[in-house]
């Protein structure tokens, strides 16, 4: 027994700390993954604050980095409860379990991560639902109201983003106990947050303005680094360990987002277009985003696979896109959420073992009805929560404010 202080009625240094399971590779390794996640959402920022308008780069930024606050509170209040406490029919955790991170010390939690202090896999796991809502945000920016936009993402937050962490990752949840693979997020983050953008594209409707002139593309590639840099947190990271499937998955990220990348600005070519530096990034993100279900599950030839599948079908889907009256900014849907889809089905065929290819058509057919609910009760649920929060706090500016741009109408700043 140790003396020490008391936050939030929790007194972590006086309660008996069980450090027998250390293992301090794995320590050190969590550690290190969670500050590359956290990286992440300051890079979507740049990315994002990239291609948009001059009028609008602080404001888009704005959006994605203001949710390291907003979740980082409500994570410690009662999302980490919803996610990952006592199971609820396997969909969602009890959220007294861990309020206020109430019993989430530093004493390994056996059920979750063996090695590491249960404090440090809960704080892990923050990053993945801090950068969720962050994602979506690409698909209306230039007409969202900031206050609207914050009340929805901690709605997102506590409503929709739980329920998928929880059946996927928790050990009582019920798609990880049906057998569904999603080893670092292509439903709980990618496909959750591409279909909730395409929700928020149609409901806020299109821009006044058609005319769209990508603000800063050094952004754009410094963002995509950044990116690229923290995924590799994400993805071996959710080995939750200094281990072989830690380097697995972080062979498998690298080789996929290069894949894609080339897929995506020779393909561009072949179509007799300019091989762009903004094909370049978004090529490499789709190829991250496919790669994240099936990081620690495939071999790095299907990697390969994966990467070129997904550049292809999310270039389609953007062409395909822009011909309804959706009006997707920065194409979150096509790139999430297409990539999210691709990722969680090539999963369900080259998994080694229990992957179509091995003659395995259960683990298949269970990602095919895991998406198509999941894609549909996220569209549904965020569509709700969009009417609900514009009940409250109209959602789209003003067109005056639209027009002046949301840097300054939302923020008084200018990017001079």
């Amino acid at each position: 027994m140790v003396a020490g202080t008391c936050v939030f009625g929790v007194d972590y240094e006086t309660t008996s700390v069980d450090s027998s399971a250390y293992d301090s590779g794995d320590i050190a390794w969590m550690i290190v993954a969670s500050a590359f996640v956290l990286l992440m959402t300051p890079g979507l920022a740049f990315f994002y604050g990239g291609m948009v308008n001059k009028k609008n780069v602080i404001s888009t930024m704005l959006q994605s980095f203001v949710a390291l606050g907003v979740i980082s509170v409500l994570w410690v209040v009662v999302g980490f409860s919803l996610c990952f406490g006592e199971s609820v029919g396997g969909i969602i955790g009890d959220p007294r379990t861990y309020f206020v991170f109430q019993g989430v010390g530093l004493s390994p939690n056996h059920a979750f991560a063996e090695t590491i202090p249960f404090l440090l896999f809960a704080l892990f796991q923050l990053k993945f639902a801090i950068i969720t809502p962050a994602l979506i945000t690409g698909s209306f920016a230039g007409r969202i109201r900031f206050r609207g936009y914050i009340l929805f993402m901690v709605l997102f937050s506590l409503i929709i983003y739980p329920p998928l962490a929880h059946m996927t990752w928790h050990p009582d949840g019920l798609l990880r106990n049906w057998g569904v693979l999603d080893f670092a997020g292509g439903t709980v983050v990618h496909m959750s947050a591409g279909f909730a953008a395409l929700a928020g594209a149609m409901f806020l409707g299109k821009r006044n303005e058609s005319v769209h002139q990508p603000a800063n593309i050094p952004f754009v590639i410094l963002g995509t680094g950044l990116l690229w840099f923290g995924w590799f947190g994400f993805n071996s990271g959710s080995a939750l360990g200094a281990n072989a499937d830690a380097v697995k998955a972080f062979a498998n990220t690298n080789l996929a987002s290069a894949t894609a990348m080339i897929t995506w600005v020779f393909y561009e070519r072949y179509q007799n277009r300019k091989m762009s530096a903004m094909g370049a990034c978004i090529g490499a993100i789709v190829g991250l985003v496919a790669i994240t279900p099936a990081a620690g599950f495939v071999s790095l030839s299907h990697s390969i696979l994966i990467g070129f599948i997904a550049a292809l079908t999310s270039n389609w889907a953007i062409r395909v896109q822009k011909k309804f009256a959706i009006d997707d900014t920065l194409d979150v849907f096509a790139s999430h959420g297409i990539g999210g889809v691709v990722g969680m089905i090539l999963t369900g065929v080259l998994a080694e073992d229990v992957g179509l290819i091995h003659g395995d058509s259960i683990v298949f057919v269970r990602h095919l009805i895991t998406l198509f609910v999941a894609a549909l009760g996220t569209f549904a649920l965020s569509y709700v929560l969009y009417a609900l929060v514009n009940r409250i706090i109209p959602l789209r500016v003003r067109s005056d404010q639209e027009l002046r741009g949301l840097d300054y109408s939302q923020h008084g700043e200018r990017l001079e």
